[in-house]
């Protein structure tokens, strides 16, 4: 049932992208406005600055856009993105030393942010009824009774709307001409743990090493409390997208970053392990490096607005962003997008009931998400913000955080159960709070608790960081620890 004659996008990147294939079959037109000059071609934009570091498109995300764009899983790898499961397609490093290989429940595509917007813009031209008109600058909303009515643009220009949808990402000024219509002050809760990371593309070898049976290189924080350089704290990933193309990355929280080619490469040279440095030596750099300190946690709660405005709906960063490293903005946005077409296929009008319906729903899901970012970030003794908890309680944070995911991973290696769980949490299927209130995984995380104190992992792990990573694949997990060692 068509709800209205025009809704409106604020915003042509992922979450844009993905609200406007929410909006297609319930308006009789779609109007996408976006600031930037799009590309023909997976290219990087002005807009979109976060395109030059790796993106993870988590499963949920992905199976999210699938719904809202049938056949986009098949036309993102069939353009060059690669179906990995990081199990066994990447070399993973971390506490004492190298992990394992071996088959999870997890797969994952790879590709460049710029890919996933070009193929998902593809999509949407496929749709009759909404047009993206580029080069538009937003300059306020029109309000009337509590509604969003309209959308003022540059050089004079009103668009009319029946709904219009706010995915103008971190620095959206939506709320701001809110406030100004005579919305109540907006509570914003943040936390910035002042990550900051750095990025360069290289192209690969047409022949890799002989040892490279990786496709993805990671290498996690040391846990390591003596002295140690700085680099030892990175989390490092050496990320592989189309195009025979890689992303080196670094990043950190609370420290300085490298932002010149040569420090680029001085540092690479000092992380943990020396692997890292070696794949950029036999690769050829095709940019400059790329640095972003824009990473903080920052959820805008309309939902606790007794009245929002009717008309209107939040996706993506506009409503809560969340730190980068955690792979979960994309994902979160085609999941608000998904779940406000669930939410418009039951309306019968865009009334208050409505708007307060979406929000509350909203809150729920992004609150998952939400959760597993403070959960690390809340260690930090740099990190800001209204979240910054107790100092006892960051001491606590930081003191388990990293040795209870490590546990965690060491048990999902040996234990299918808990394999299975920890991919649901890791791809925003399942909440840590509901895997750990599980009693079958609970079980399982003693046991294998019982057995790692009694030298009895079957799984062997800690393979010494400055050696090549372990081939052998250990997804038979009677295999002797010996027979790799």
């Amino acid at each position: 049932m068509k709800l209205g004659n025009t809704a409106v996008v604020l915003g042509g990147s992922a979450a844009g992208l993905c609200a406007a294939g929410a909006l297609a079959p319930y308006f009789d037109r779609v109007v996408v406005l976006e600031r930037d000059e799009l590309p023909a071609q997976a290219q990087h934009r002005r807009g979109v600055p976060q395109s030059k570091h790796p993106h993870f498109l988590l499963n949920s995300g992905r199976r999210a856009i699938g719904q809202l764009f049938p056949g986009f899983e098949e036309d993102l790898v069939a353009a060059g993105g690669l179906h990995l499961m990081p199990s066994m397609d990447a070399a993973y490093l971390d506490g004492e030393g190298w992990s394992a290989r071996k088959r999870s429940a997890m797969t994952m595509i790879y590709s460049s942010r710029p890919l996933i917007e070009r193929v998902l813009r593809d999509k949407v031209k496929e749709l009759a009824t909404v047009t993206i008109r580029e080069k538009v600058t937003v300059h306020g909303l029109t309000t009337r009774d509590g509604a969003v009515t309209g959308v003022g643009l540059a050089g004079g220009e009103h668009l009319d709307a029946d709904f219009v949808v706010d995915a103008m990402g971190r620095g959206s000024s939506v709320g701001a001409w809110l406030v100004a219509a005579g919305w109540p002050e907006l509570a914003t809760q943040t936390l910035d743990a002042k990550v900051t990371y750095t990025s360069r593309w290289y192209e690969l070898p047409d022949e890799r090493p002989p040892s490279w049976w990786w496709q993805h290189l990671v290498i996690m924080p040391t846990r390591d409390k003596g002295q140690h350089p700085d680099e030892h704290e990175f989390l490092v990933n050496f990320f592989p997208i189309e195009g025979n193309r890689a992303i080196a990355c670094m990043g950190s929280w609370g420290l300085d970053m490298p932002r010149t080619e040569d420090t680029f490469v001085e540092s690479a040279r000092r992380v943990r392990a020396p692997l890292f440095a070696a794949a950029m030596d036999h690769c050829t750099p095709t940019s400059e490096v790329h640095l972003t300190r824009s990473t903080g946690n920052t959820w805008r709660r309309y939902d606790r607005w007794a009245s929002p405005p009717r008309g209107l709906a939040f996706v993506g960063d506009s409503i809560c962003a969340f730190n980068p490293f955690y792979a979960q903005g994309i994902s979160s946005a085609a999941l608000s997008a998904l779940l406000l077409r669930e939410h418009l296929s039951r309306a019968a009008h865009l009334d208050a009931a409505f708007a307060k319906r979406f929000l509350t729903a909203q809150r729920r899901l992004l609150a998952v998400p939400w959760r597993l970012a403070m959960a690390r970030d809340q260690g930090y003794a740099c990190a800001v913000g209204t979240e910054k908890p107790p100092e006892w309680r960051r001491r606590v944070l930081a003191a388990v955080g990293d040795p209870a995911f490590s546990f965690i991973v060491g048990a999902a290696r040996e234990d299918p159960v808990v394999d299975e769980h920890f991919a649901k949490v890791f791809n925003l299927d399942e909440s840590l709070g509901d895997m750990l209130g599980n009693p079958g995984v609970l079980a399982r995380l003693v046991r294998y608790g019982i057995r790692a104190a009694l030298g009895r992992r079957r799984v062997p792990f800690g393979f010494d960081p400055n050696a090549e990573p372990p081939v052998t694949d250990y997804s038979s997990v009677g295999t002797p620890a010996a027979a790799a060692r």
